[in-house]
């Protein structure tokens, strides 16, 4: 049985159909839509739309989303970088540029591929794409993640993110030159209006609070401690161009004259939490990984 989504086009006067409603819904690419759209399952004001239907300020859209396939991720041998592991916790270091969980365009190479080879049992409150995951990095972002290897632990684990007793601690290079050795930054973030794909502050935003402390001045850049209190999407890397110093690398918030690093110059360098068990607490430290450290080393 499909779904019917309905939406009325309140902005993207004139602009394809097709980026419209990706806009609207930043979870569907443009490539499912441009299909939907051959298939039929598309229509404006009650009729099929065309591929080519420029959008028009009041327009009624409504989407017959087929209902999902069930997707087989297969397990995948990989030299995993395991801090940690017992019965109901893993601590995993992962490499940057790796994705964490499967979703479209990346359903193979992932830490969940790995993670599904290395053991069997793995929490299934978050589906067959994210099993155990129960915090992400983003792709080019490293360090450290605690995966649950079962229900119990995974939600006494979501707990401590949601009472913020989870020590997260990032290592970042930044441009400019930070005057003052710390600071907070406590902005809301949400999606940005202009481009649906990044993230921004934003009146209304997710409640979003950055610490950070200065580790070294590298003129013209600066190596930052940087302590999550909430953990939002893109949190760091929003967080520190909207106070004027962006992420070196960064290609989504930073300048386009930046170094060239495959992405942004962040780790997460150190990880705590309470055992969902044995409820002692636990820290694990990650050191800079190669490509970080021999950065710093030129710029020094």
């Amino acid at each position: 049985m499909n779904n019917i989504e309905h939406f009325t086009v309140e902005d993207g006067n004139g602009e394809r159909i097709d980026k419209v409603i990706t806009a609207f819904h930043t979870e569907w690419s443009r490539t499912q839509i441009q299909q939907w759209i051959r298939d039929g399952r598309v229509q404006v004001n009650g009729k099929k739309a065309k591929a080519n239907y420029k959008c028009r300020i009041g327009d009624e859209i409504d989407i017959s989303i087929p209902e999902p396939e069930p997707l087989d991720v297969q397990p995948e041998p990989m030299d995993l970088d395991v801090y940690y592991e017992d019965e109901d916790v893993i601590v995993v270091n992962k490499p940057k540029g790796m994705v964490v969980h499967p979703a479209p365009g990346h359903y193979t190479g992932t830490l969940v591929n790995g993670l599904m080879a290395h053991c069997q049992d793995l929490s299934g409150i978050n589906g067959v794409l994210r099993p155990g995951i129960v915090h992400r990095i983003d792709k080019d972002t490293s360090g450290l993640l605690m995966v649950a290897k079962n229900d119990y632990a995974h939600e006494q684990l979501v707990n401590q993110l949601v009472e913020k007793t989870v020590t997260r601690k990032y290592f970042a290079l930044v441009h400019g030159v930070i005057p003052h050795d710390h600071g907070t930054i406590d902005a809301p973030i949400g999606r940005d209006k202009e481009d649906r794909q990044r993230m921004t502050v934003v009146d209304g935003g997710k409640h979003a609070v950055t610490h950070f402390q200065v580790i070294e001045r590298l003129d013209p850049y600066t190596l930052l401690e940087c302590v999550l209190e909430t953990g939002r999407t893109h949190q760091i890397r929003v967080h520190m161009k909207y106070i004027g110093y962006p992420l070196v690398g960064d290609p989504k918030y930073g300048p386009r004259k930046t170094l060239e690093t495959n992405g942004q110059v962040l780790h997460a360098g150190v990880l705590g939490f309470i055992h969902p068990r044995k409820k002692e607490y636990m820290e694990f430290p990650s050191p800079l990984p190669t490509y970080f450290q021999e950065l710093l080393n030129n710029l020094k």
